[in-house]
């Protein structure tokens, strides 16, 4: 929690900032900036997700978090089925029981060697993560970004009142700030980024991820998961690029021109 509580502080402020000035750029500045319910219960998922993906990187492999969150799109079409009722295409039902295959594999592996409880935390992250894809389609006019900034200040509070945030060196309070400060960046550039490219390049940028995590799991923490986290990892990432490279395929295919 003392993680999260910097993390939420640095992060929540800095988002916040970005809000404002985006406001006042768009000349919007004069308008309530009202969450209603609809943005306090998407804050309130995003924090609960947030606090466990942090668990879940204490208790299991790296890897580990970063292959079972690429199922989130999956568990997103899903969770969008059974709220929006939209439509799942076929591709997208075929890679969802391939990564799910995956996931089990990992998630068993894990049974044996202390990490169950890590893997179990990565899927309720997902699930959170996915739910609050669903919700961001469902309540449109929620401001998106302020609730991702109220999330993280929520995360400051309750790490305030169950921990002491306080009770850390100078060099981990750098370091924590710096990890607030990566997390406003990245939930900025890639809110906006997805505004300006097609959702399928989003998609396939977003798979890429995956073998940055495991890479810097093993170059920085000298991680390498057992054999059975790797082969569920490699069928979930097999199902991942397959679907959002389809997509991008589709995507930059030239529309035919209509017939004269």
């Amino acid at each position: 929690l003392t993680i999260n509580c910097w993390r939420g502080l640095v992060g929540g402020l800095l988002v916040a900032v970005y809000v404002f000035w985006r406001r006042r750029r768009d000349g919007s500045s004069t308008r309530p900036l009202r969450l209603g319910w609809r943005g306090w219960f998407m804050a309130v998922v995003g924090a609960c997700a947030s606090i466990a993906f942090i668990a879940a990187f204490k208790n299991t492999y790296v890897a580990n978090v970063a292959i079972i969150y690429a199922t989130a799109p999956f568990v997103a079409a899903l969770l969008g089925w059974l709220l929006l009722r939209e439509r799942v295409r076929s591709q997208t039902l075929l890679c969802a029981i391939l990564s799910l295959g995956g996931v089990g594999a990992m998630v068993f592996s894990g049974l044996g060697t202390g990490r169950p409880l890590g893997d179990g935390l990565a899927l309720v992250m997902t699930c959170g993560s996915a739910l609050y894809m669903v919700l961001v389609r469902k309540f449109r006019n929620t401001p998106v970004v302020w609730a991702g900034a109220v999330s993280a200040l929520m995360l400051f509070v309750l790490g305030w009142l169950v921990t002491d945030p306080l009770a850390i060196s100078a060099r981990d309070a750098v370091l924590l700030a710096a990890f607030g400060a990566s997390y406003a960046v990245a939930s900025v550039m890639w809110t906006e980024g997805a505004r300006l490219i097609p959702a399928a390049e989003a998609g396939l940028l977003g798979s890429a991820e995956v073998p940055f995590a495991v890479l810097f799991g093993w170059l920085f923490l000298a991680e390498i998961p057992p054999a059975a986290s790797l082969a569920g990892g490699a069928a979930v990432l097999a199902a991942v690029f397959a679907h959002a490279g389809r997509d991008w395929l589709a995507a930059r295919k030239p529309t035919p021109l209509p017939a004269s």
